[in-house]
């Protein structure tokens, strides 16, 4: 006789929260609570205070290796206790469940269908909601209920008006010209800019200077064995990285440490001939 699958109950968490203090292990349990068969996934706990462009750009990464309806909670969220309203999104076949604050406004520019709900159905929350702490009041318990089998129409209306922010992409400056920005800082220092490979896939062949702080970066390798071989310690060049964005690296050091940069950082970049 043929065994039923389980049924994934996967819920991720993407956080500002740190592991030195208590509020990303009791989101966890406020899910285990509700949902004692839940499969948690920490993403991270280590995006930078109030940094929502960088946790959406974290999420969009993630997001694409999880099976369907995995829930994605993500809490970067500086305005909590304002009128900033709780959302769900449908996308992808998943759920995302935070603030309206553009958190997931990259898998909005990946996904045409997207869908998003404002959470009104407040008997979902904890009997007890704070002004500080949304993400154990309001999005573990939905989310929680959502890996339930809640149907997500119960946890209010489909809403237009959700918050959107820029376009992650680039803005052109000149006809051999654009600016943008760092989205992200790993952990080995590398510079993640939002220089999506696709949207320049001829830049390795083409004389190019990219300013990212007072650094002026003119040299791309392939890997980072090539970086060392041929250009030396601590030397600074661009690679196509893993997220399929161009990223600036400095050779066995810290791009970020070395150019005094971080996220949010402007990047320019001209190329000089096609």
């Amino acid at each position: 006789m043929a065994t039923r699958a389980k049924p994934h109950r996967i819920v991720t968490l993407t956080t500002d929260f740190g592991l030195g203090d208590h509020y990303a292990g009791t989101m966890k349990g406020v899910i285990l609570g509700i949902q004692p068969a839940a499969t948690i996934v920490d993403i991270t706990h280590e995006v930078t205070p109030f940094q929502i462009a960088e946790a959406a750009y974290l999420i969009a990464q993630a997001y694409p290796y999880f099976p369907p309806k995995t829930v994605h909670v993500g809490v970067v969220d500086p305005g909590v206790g304002t009128s900033r309203r709780p959302v769900l999104i449908e996308a992808a076949g998943q759920y995302f469940v935070g603030p309206d604050n553009g958190i997931f406004a990259m898998v909005q520019e990946r996904e045409p269908k997207f869908k998003a709900r404002a959470i009104t159905a407040s008997k979902y929350f904890l009997p007890a909601v704070s002004q500080t702490f949304h993400g154990r009041d309001i999005f573990a318990p939905v989310a929680a209920r959502l890996l339930s089998g809640v149907p997500s129409a119960r946890f209010g209306k489909l809403v237009q008006d959700y918050l959107r922010l820029p376009p992650s992409r680039p803005d052109r400056t000149a006809r051999r010209g654009w600016t943008g920005t760092v989205l992200k800082v790993d952990r080995f220092g590398n510079l993640i800019t939002n220089f999506h490979v696709k949207d320049f896939p001829s830049l390795p062949l083409q004389a190019f200077e990219m300013q990212v702080g007072l650094q002026m970066v003119r040299e791309m390798v392939r890997s980072y064995e090539e970086g060392a071989v041929k250009l030396g310690h601590g030397a600074v060049f661009l690679i196509a990285g893993s997220s399929g964005y161009y990223e600036v690296s400095a050779n066995q050091m810290s791009a970020a440490k070395s150019l005094g940069c971080g996220v949010g950082a402007p990047v320019e970049l001209r190329i000089l001939s096609l």
